[in-house]
């Protein structure tokens, strides 16, 4: 079993603080725990925590504290494995989130937890690294107006990236769904189905992660703190929706595609069951005929007949013509 590292040192390696405000920005590392501090005076400078690990309780404790954030903050940061939800307390929300990452046609899960205010964002990530990095950008290029806001608008921007995570996985999806849905480059068979079934799979597990981001967003829009503005994420709720349509839309396709796949099988097998069915209807009378003159018996009359064989015969191909005549006539052979 693998013992975590949980010692003030190397949590120190993990903690980084962006501080910003409309003329100037700048990211700082700490060598005290003591000196992680993000609530202030200064309503006009914005702070951006960012944690990897869950594994610092006591450090988590010891921050809540110095920083006099809501007590109940410590029963939230510890549980493990919670679902999408989002908490308002008293001067401050909480949001956790278990995200999707698509890499190597396999999907990974990650919680992060987000504690935010109207001048700070404390995250908290499982695994190092992330996709917010261009956030990051634009903090400290003072790129749009990341920093003519308040950190509601910092959340918002983060809760948006985690939204390009998933299209982006969405993406690398529907490339291989184009080459399933274009039938005349497939071969209808059990592997093709087992692809298809293994992309619905896919799909639904997008599908559930993007519905819950959107409940939780739909929480965010309730939210009455004071200076926090919970109309930032009225679009990030459309963006997800329309996320959600798109799949639905595909989903609908695959199902389209495989239903498609087993009647034309069907077909196949309707095709080849018809052929045979004309096959014997010629030949059981021909070999009813061939039956009778060979049994052994010596008193049947045309036996002795000098061109009884001839007769037979045409009588046999006379058969097999006017039966196919006749299948023709009602359109069976088409």
């Amino acid at each position: 079993m693998k013992i975590e590292n949980t010692s003030d040192e190397h949590f120190l390696k993990k903690v980084s603080i962006f501080k910003y405000s409309e003329n100037e920005a700048s990211k700082n590392t700490f060598d005290d725990i003591k000196d992680v501090s993000f609530v202030n005076e200064n309503k006009d400078c914005i702070h951006w925590l960012n944690i990897y690990g869950f594994q610092f309780v006591n450090q988590f404790k010891q921050i809540i504290k110095q920083n006099n954030l809501d007590d109940f903050l410590n029963n939230l940061l510890t549980e493990k494995e919670s679902r999408n939800k989002v908490i308002e307390l008293d001067d401050c929300i909480f949001m956790t989130i278990n995200t999707l990452h698509y890499n190597k046609k396999k999907f990974s899960t990650e919680q992060m937890m987000f504690v935010a205010s109207s001048n700070f964002v404390w995250s908290i990530q499982e695994k190092p690294g992330d996709y917010f990095q261009h956030i990051r950008d634009r903090i400290t290029e003072n790129k749009g107006i990341v920093r003519k806001k308040k950190a509601d608008y910092l959340l918002h921007l983060i809760i948006d990236a985690i939204i390009d995570n998933y299209i982006n996985a969405y993406e690398k999806l529907t490339l291989k769904l184009d080459e399933l849905k274009d039938l005349g480059k497939v071969k209808p068979n059990l592997d093709y189905a087992m692809q298809i079934e293994e992309n619905k799979q896919n799909l639904f597990i997008l599908k559930k992660a993007i519905s819950s981001l959107r409940e939780a967003i739909s929480k965010l829009e309730k939210v009455e703190l004071e200076n926090f503005e919970p109309h930032y994420f009225s679009e990030l709720k459309e963006q997800a929706n329309f996320l959600i349509d798109d799949i639905d839309f595909d989903l609908q396709q695959l199902e389209s595609s495989i239903n498609l796949i087993f009647n034309m099988q069907n077909h196949k097998l309707n095709e080849v069951m018809k052929t045979l069915t004309i096959l014997s209807v010629i030949f059981i009378p021909l070999t009813f005929l061939a039956g009778i003159y060979g049994m052994n018996f010596e008193n049947i009359p045309e036996l002795k007949y000098k061109y009884g064989y001839f007769i037979l015969l045409t009588v046999m191909v006379f058969i097999g013509i006017g039966s196919l005549l006749y299948f023709k006539r009602k359109k069976w052979l088409e």
